[in-house]
């Protein structure tokens, strides 16, 4: 119902543009000196205020709907059937209410439940109707209206722009206010994990066992809580990604970019970019079964030790995953530099290296910069590869043929399970994902700071 629904918004919204239009036209060819605006200006007009308010009034009654039948379903059932219920109750009467309704039976449920899973059923489909009826109805209404509005000096143009802007300050406004959201609710969940963890232990402690028991008939160990393992893994990983991406990256881009004829960067730099859209899951399972194994098989050759789970494995697999990140990134830059600061540098006698060297990669570094932190970002952010090549377990080492972990790892296997967010355990994942979020921007301001001081001495 509500592709139908879509549909006939956009159908309308369709059928306004062409009226509007067409009422521009006839307006001009009526005998008016001139336009304000062009036709199409007009319908413009015309559809957008068919369609925004009818797709914001879908948008609130979609998100309206459930809670009210909710409330009705409850209203509705005998008051002998729920008693003095608490919520939790309410929510699990709920629950098999919809699960009958959808046919979902395991056991023979009360008449009372039958009855309220036909009512839902019933109410759903009214629900769904009345909001084709109404949204239709808004459509053709504010279609109308707005047609009306048309002449030869309305100022279409200018109230498209009004609406075109508005609707991109508003996305802007969803963007910043999700962000913050993202932050605060790190933010103040981990002012709980602190309240009954001290900072002290989490970011200068050595040991991080966080199984620790949230039911009283569990058994586990009391908890450590130092981060520093987890931060050790997660950079030491990130640096091994980056020794391998960054330098294969960058030369490429500067073959691809200044040595390369046409046809082999057509062939090349999309073969290249293939390489970000293979899944995380099989970069892992390429890491488990080919790189591990030939790297154990090779410090056994050279009489070195390896790990069957290592950094170095999950390292450098991870950098060829992110190997497009750098390589696309700057040879975008690279091609963007002006023709003529290559012709000058020829000019002057520099040969093609020392004019990469000294012209093209100073005056290119902001995108590679940005390449470089994309890649950084995408490193410290990745987990299944991880997960299936370094391991679990929180080792605080800088060897790289041992197993390690990673922030992103952890995180993972704080929220699965038996969890409840009022305990270390779990809260200490928001803990963790507020120290990424603070890594990440750190980042971000260095890049920038980097980016701005070039800038200004070859711009």
């Amino acid at each position: 119902m509500l592709l139908i629904v879509l549909l006939a918004i956009l159908a309308i919204s369709t059928a306004g543009y062409w009226l509007g239009r067409a009422h521009a036209v006839t307006a001009k060819s009526g005998g008016a000196d001139y336009l304000h605006s062009l036709p199409s200006y007009h319908g413009t007009f015309v559809a957008l205020w068919a369609g925004l308010p009818s797709f914001v009034l879908v948008l609130m009654w979609l998100a309206l709907q459930g809670p009210v039948i909710d409330d009705l379903l409850l209203r509705s059932l005998p008051d002998g059937f729920i008693g003095d219920a608490d919520a939790g109750r309410l929510n699990l009467i709920l629950s098999e209410i919809k699960s009958v309704s959808r046919g979902q039976i395991f056991a023979a449920p009360a008449p009372e439940i039958v009855a309220a899973a036909e009512r839902y059923n019933r109410w759903g489909q009214i629900a769904q109707w009345a909001m084709l009826a109404c949204a239709a109805a808004l459509a053709l209404v504010l279609m109308a209206a707005s047609r009306k509005r048309i002449s030869a000096k309305f100022r279409a143009r200018n109230q498209v722009e009004k609406i075109i802007s508005g609707l991109m300050i508003f996305s802007s406004l969803v963007a910043i206010l999700t962000t913050a959201g993202i932050v605060l609710s790190l933010f103040f969940e981990s002012l709980q994990f602190f309240n009954r963890v001290p900072w002290f232990e989490f970011f200068f402690g050595l040991s991080w066992e966080p199984q620790i028991p949230i039911r009283a008939d569990q058994i586990a160990g009391a908890g450590a809580f130092g981060a520093v393992p987890v931060f050790t893994g997660t950079l030491l990983v990130a640096f091994i990604a980056m020794m391998v991406a960054g330098p294969v990256g960058l030369l490429s881009a500067i073959y691809l970019a200044e040595y390369a004829d046409h046809r082999v960067h057509a062939t090349v730099k999309p073969l290249l970019e293939i390489l970000a859209g293979i899944p995380t899951v099989v970069y892992g399972f390429f890491a488990v079964l080919i790189v591990a194994p030939a790297m154990r098989q090779a410090g056994e050759f050279l009489g070195i030790p390896v790990a069957p789970n290592s950094a170095l494995a999950a390292g450098a697999v991870m950098g060829i995953m992110i190997i497009p990140f750098v390589s696309s990134f700057s040879d975008d830059a690279l091609n963007a530099v002006p023709r003529a600061m290559r012709d000058g540098s020829y000019a002057l006698g520099a040969t093609q290296a020392e004019t990469i060297k000294s012209v093209l990669l100073p005056a290119a570094l902001p995108g590679i910069v940005g390449g470089l932190l994309l890649a950084v970002s995408r490193a410290i952010g990745e987990t299944m590869i991880v997960v299936m090549a370094a391991g679990l377990i929180a080792k605080l080492t800088a060897n790289p043929l041992e197993g390690v972990t990673t922030v992103t790892v952890q995180i993972v296997t704080l929220l699965i399970g038996d969890t409840e967010f009022d305990s270390p355990k779990t809260l200490a994942a928001f803990a963790l994902g507020l120290v990424l979020f603070v890594a990440t921007l750190s980042l971000n301001v260095l890049a920038l700071h980097i980016v701005r001081k070039y800038r200004e001495q070859y711009e």
